[in-house]
């Protein structure tokens, strides 16, 4: 059990970004409100980043301390609040996620030890849907990975934690990227690059409602994949691994890419071979996944019946988003 020990001083400040929230904010700032840490060692900053709803007024009466600034986005907001924080220990979630109790105590539980410079946590989710609850496998997944590696290099804003001075000195989040997309990555990439020890904490667990409905899920990979040109512009050997992405995955992308490549000038020129090739691409992408298969079988069965077609869906989405933003990023010169 982690002991509850009070004091004086502010030493954490979770930092919550928050646009047109007013739905999922009150529910956050009440679990952080909750929590085995003393409440005097913690403050909760809520970043209302331009909403036209009520978010800061709930965000207040839920007992947040809230800073208001014109629309600029989650990065701008979440470093905003980091120049505002006391604490000596950044922690980030999002507005529509519900920390457990223990959060906190287990986000900054690694900190103790000195090299540590930022920690991720996880998600988990209660919904009942067959495309949350993939969402959910995929998470699991890379968990899996991580969880074999004694640091890492790629935290995501939903369960984060950095120390206050050398987030600021390395400059926060990149503002460059809109909206809540990639920048918790490119600014991970951008502390293991400079040295910085970070590490995985899988007790550390915030409660999410993922995409609910499959549009949403492409929607989101897409633009994924879209950002994804700025990343590795900036750190092009995490093209080949990162400790976040399964490597298959890559490969599913590829088949994917085959696959629809080969499949246009099959029916164009028609030509069997070509259909054939592309057909084999596909069932290819779909056979790579069986160990992802075996996990979800053991964790969520029911969730195997649509995780084949949920793979094509991820790997199209990705790769189209991909592509699509190296068009655009390039002819806009934001690649140069």
């Amino acid at each position: 059990m982690i002991a509850n020990i009070q004091s004086s001083k502010i030493e954490f400040s979770i930092i919550i970004p928050a646009y047109n929230a007013a739905d999922t904010i009150s529910a956050c700032v009440r679990a952080l409100k909750n929590q085995t840490v003393a409440a005097d060692r913690y403050e909760i900053i809520v970043v209302d980043d331009g909403s036209a709803d009520n978010t800061a007024q709930r965000a207040a009466a839920a007992g947040a301390r809230v800073i208001r600034q014109e629309n600029a986005g989650a990065a701008a907001a979440r470093n905003h609040g980091a120049q505002a924080a006391r604490g000596e220990i950044l922690l980030f979630t999002d507005s529509d996620c519900i920390p457990v109790p223990d959060w906190v105590a287990r986000m900054v539980a690694p900190f103790a030890d000195s090299s540590v410079a930022g920690a991720k946590g996880v998600y988990k989710t209660e919904q009942s849907g067959f495309t949350p609850r993939f969402v959910q496998q995929e998470y699991q997944d890379k968990y899996d990975g991580m969880a074999q590696l004694s640091e890492i290099d790629f935290v995501d804003t939903y369960s984060a934690a950095y120390r206050r001075d050398i987030f600021l000195r390395m400059g926060g989040f990149d503002t460059a990227f809109p909206g809540a997309s990639v920048e918790d990555q490119e600014f991970s990439f951008r502390l293991a690059e400079a040295g910085y020890r970070l590490v995985f904490v899988p007790k550390a667990v915030v409660s999410h409602r993922h995409d609910p409905a499959l549009t949403d899920y492409v929607r989101r990979k897409f633009f994924i994949g879209y950002w994804k040109n700025l990343v590795v512009r900036r750190h092009p050997d995490k093209l080949a691994r990162d400790s976040h992405t399964p490597q298959v995955l890559k490969l599913q992308m590829g088949f994917a890419a085959l696959g629809s490549g080969l499949l246009v000038p099959a029916i164009v020129f028609r030509r069997a071979w070509l259909g054939w090739a592309s057909l084999a691409s596909w069932l290819a992408l779909v056979v790579s996944g069986v160990p992802f298969y075996r996990k979800i079988w053991r964790r969520d069965r029911a969730v195997l019946w649509v995780a084949p077609l949920m793979l094509i869906v991820r790997a199209v989405s990705l790769g189209a988003g991909f592509a699509w933003g190296w068009l655009k990023l390039t002819l806009s010169g934001r690649l140069e």
